[in-house]
């Protein structure tokens, strides 16, 4: 198991598999470093990330759809890197880093760009996004 160094006084652990997944999903996305680094401050809206709102700020490398946007954050919550961010209505349209999520762009950040994704990460990556397998 991996130590996630975060600012809180606890940390948490991660198996490597859990790690793996999720650097594999989040590379494998559609998005840039820069909108998870803005993550890590503050809560992200939807509508920030979608249309050419999301290319203009850096977020993706192409205008998303509304409904491509919220697919592929929905994937990164069910991998575990993000969460949606709650206010006292309820659930909003806005999400934030989880602190496994925090890690890992952390790291990256590091660098200042993904790793280019392979083909077996990839492939992985779809496979267990399409069956729902945790490898």
């Amino acid at each position: 198991m991996t130590n996630a160094n975060t600012s809180n006084a606890r940390p948490f652990f991660y198996p490597n598999r859990t790690l793996e997944r999720a650097r594999r999903a989040l590379i494998c996305s559609s998005f840039n470093l820069h909108l998870f680094q803005a993550m890590i401050a503050q809560s992200v809206p939807v509508m920030a990330i979608a249309g050419n709102s999301g290319m203009e700020k850096g977020y993706s490398q192409r205008p998303l759809t509304e409904l491509a946007v919220d697919n592929e954050l929905f994937w990164l919550i069910q991998v575990g890197v993000l969460r949606r961010e709650v206010d006292g209505q309820g659930i909003t349209d806005s999400f934030r880093l989880t602190p496994l999520g925090r890690q890992i762009v952390e790291r990256y950040a590091q660098h200042g760009k993904w790793d280019t994704p392979t083909w077996r990460d990839r492939l992985y990556n779809s496979l267990s996004r399409w069956l729902q397998l945790p490898f």
